[in-house]
């Protein structure tokens, strides 16, 4: 049987990232984001949604630039903190003990305990209510060495222990249950 529920994001789970902006070390921050995704392969392009009163938001919108930093087990805490507290009253860095390493083709830093992450440029903003979402092109990724099999140098992401959100919770991500064609593929 089933029952109405109120209209909502129930698009779950969702990635738990951190985003990190800003040009010059003293305004660097962090911001926790669940509403992000892929909305283009070619050329690759995604999304981040963030409410304008968020400390970040001035600093995407003036710069034009992000990253995206997959985050796993291990960082969940800091996720969840980075999530409330405010990059006015606190340099979450080092409240957070995150380091911070240089992107390749933007200014804003990436978060080196993250395996991947994904540089962006923002080409637009669409101001839809609560959030406004940030469309950029993914211009560079950089991933940990010990994610990529050396034989196949395919990236093993699911190895890394990923963390998603699903309605108010955190959860890890990693059991194979098939790959993509699997349904099909001859025996």
């Amino acid at each position: 049987m089933k029952t109405d529920f109120k209209p909502g994001t129930m698009i779950y789970p969702v990635p738990a990232v951190l985003v990190s902006c800003g040009e010059t070390e003293s305004e660097y921050n962090l911001v926790t984001i669940a509403w992000t995704g892929t909305i283009c392969t070619n050329p690759p392009m995604c999304y981040i949604s963030v409410r304008p009163e968020r400390h970040s938001y001035l600093i995407i919108k003036r710069t034009g630039e992000f990253v995206i930093n997959l985050t796993t087990i291990e960082m969940t805490k800091k996720v969840d903190w980075c999530g409330v507290r405010s990059g006015r009253d606190f340099n979450k860095f080092k409240e957070m003990n995150l380091t911070t390493g240089p992107s390749k083709l933007i200014s804003a830093p990436i978060v080196m305990e993250s395996p991947v992450n994904i540089e962006c440029r923002v080409f637009d903003i669409k101001e839809l209510g609560t959030h406004h979402m940030f469309l950029a092109e993914v211009v560079n990724i950089q991933v940990n060495e010990n994610l990529i099999n050396s034989n196949s140098g395919k990236l093993n992401i699911l190895d890394s222990g990923l963390i998603a959100y699903v309605h108010g919770n955190y959860c890890v991500m990693g059991k194979r249950i098939g790959t993509f064609g699997y349904s099909v593929a001859r025996k």
